[in-house]
């Protein structure tokens, strides 16, 4: 049975972020410069401690936090995006791309000789040459999560199979917008 959403002001252990709790929260991430790169403003779900897929530093940072509460985490690379490797930089001549990758930010996605993809993002055209990264666009840069928490509750047995999958969790009881499936 779902727990009712309790304001931060409760004592209640119920609503405590802790292991196999099902969070509700929104977050936008920023760079050293303050500048928001991402934001999502629509709620999401994860399981806490159950392969959520949450940087382990952050998913640490939340652990104990209540709805109402919000949490700042800095990550340098080595916790959050990665270093940016330069193995993943590849150039040619603009003539060898078909022309819908000429564009700045179009994506590629290629296949290695083992089966595994990895997305490449076109960074530069210039001088008959195009310049694609595999790099994660936040590699190399040390980013806060500021993360809002809407609602906590035990996850159900389905959630934690992964019968349903993370994010596609039910809504928690309270007024904020859906989850999104």
């Amino acid at each position: 049975m779902d727990s009712p959403v309790t304001s931060e002001h409760d004592n209640d252990s119920s609503e405590q972020i802790a292991t196999g709790k099902l969070v509700e929260f929104t977050y936008r991430i920023v760079d050293e410069n303050g500048e928001v790169k991402e934001q999502v403003d629509l709620p999401l779900t994860y399981i806490h401690g159950h392969d959520s897929g949450m940087f382990p530093t952050v998913e640490r940072a939340l652990a104990g936090k209540r709805p109402g509460d919000s949490v700042s985490v800095e990550l340098p690379p080595a916790e959050g995006f990665g270093e940016r490797d330069p193995d993943l930089l590849f150039e040619d001549a603009l003539s060898n791309v078909p022309a819908e990758y000429r564009k700045i930010g179009a994506e590629a996605e290629f296949r290695n000789d083992q089966g595994d993809t990895r997305v490449f993002r076109v960074t530069s055209m210039k001088n008959g040459r195009i310049t694609l990264d595999g790099n994660h666009p936040l590699a190399g840069q040390t980013v806060t999560f500021h993360i809002n928490i809407l609602g906590v509750r035990d996850a159900t047995d389905d959630e934690l199979s992964g019968k349903i999958p993370t994010g596609h969790a039910a809504p928690l009881p309270t007024d904020s917008p859906p989850t999104l499936n």
